[in-house]
């Protein structure tokens, strides 16, 4: 997907700033959308990070990084129909008008750990299909310049240019939200491949500097 969201290489956003001693949460309500993410039985449709990434530019760009997983979890709730938009804004309106009114609590602390228990099994690691790879470490490679309409890891700064398997992972399922045509199971073989920085920035970039993607097989042609 082409959004705001992906914003690898692009410029006019500044530094990444990284904060010393960073503390998990930045705000008591971070902690409590995390347990609402992870706590709520109800899936997404389409996805959390479909949702995300369907955000509008300005309110994307606006967001921290838990107000994006409220607004996914929102709009996910909504969707599904457990959540109307009415009864969203008569809350927004009450704490709006009394900001000092008391969120409720779970009153049995044990329950919250049973639930949080059973909504997160481990769950047992995929079996790899009989696939084979159809590239090796030290093969060269293109990757696909493809524009799918959901979510999708291979970055949009990345497409279309030339790089070298630097290593075979094994077999693991594609994160997209689409199969590409061609495959019928989401399993693919997956890599590491490395772009010299001048092959996606140009004169731009740092001489003798490059970047490491992972990458499925759908991602890439031979070169």
């Amino acid at each position: 997907m082409d959004g705001i969201h992906d914003m690898g290489g692009m410029h006019g956003f500044g530094p990444i700033i990284r904060a010393e001693n960073e503390p998990l949460f930045h705000h008591p309500w971070e902690g409590r959308v995390l347990a609402i993410t992870v706590a709520t039985p109800v899936p997404v449709p389409g996805g959390a990070r479909n949702n995300i990434e369907n955000m509008d530019p300005a309110h994307y760009l606006s967001s921290s990084y838990y107000e994006k997983w409220l607004y996914a979890r929102i709009k996910g709730l909504i969707d599904a129909g457990v959540l109307t938009s009415e009864e969203l804004a008569a809350r927004t309106a009450l704490f709006r008008d009394h900001p000092d009114a008391e969120t409720p609590l779970h009153p049995n602390p044990a329950a919250v750990r049973a639930e949080l228990k059973r909504s997160r099994p481990a769950a047992p690691p995929p079996q790899p299909m009989a696939i084979q790879p159809q590239f090796s470490p030290g093969d060269h490679v293109q990757s696909r310049n493809i524009h799918p309409a959901g979510h999708t890891r291979l970055p949009r700064y990345a497409r279309g240019k030339y790089g070298m398997v630097a290593s075979f992972y094994g077999i693991y399922n594609l994160q997209d939200a689409e199969l590409p045509a061609g495959y019928a199971t989401r399993q693919q073989p997956l890599y590491a491949v490395r772009f010299d920085a001048e092959e996606l920035w140009g004169s731009a970039a740092d001489v003798n500097s490059a970047v490491y993607l992972d990458m499925w097989e759908s991602y890439l042609k031979p070169a």
